[in-house]
């Protein structure tokens, strides 16, 4: 399963410290992961991906009174598909490298 997310702190103007906190979260998960410039996307099974992403709101939960996520699954059961395969799929088609 494939798994994009973003964390909003509600009172945050910078989000660099939180979004840190995001990505030591996932590592010590273990699971493969892309930070992208918007949003973050996460892969493995469905228990240990919402486990994760709920581990991620609640480490930058900790500093504020109110936070959002929002998460979008795509749950591809009869040909399971990766993080990396997704793009190079398109620079395939492509013909090339594109910016990630």
């Amino acid at each position: 399963m494939l798994a994009q997310f973003s964390i909003y702190p509600m009172q945050a103007e910078h989000l660099s410290k939180d979004i840190a906190k995001v990505i030591e979260t996932l590592e010590a998960s273990g699971l493969d992961y892309r930070l992208g410039p918007m949003s973050t996307a996460v892969e493995g099974e469905w228990d240990q991906v919402l486990t994760a992403i709920r581990r991620c709101h609640e480490a930058v939960a900790q500093n504020y009174d109110r936070v959002i996520t929002t998460i979008v699954i795509d749950d591809r059961r009869h040909q399971p598909h990766h993080l990396a395969e997704m793009i190079a799929s398109v620079e395939q088609r492509l013909g090339r490298q594109v910016k990630h």
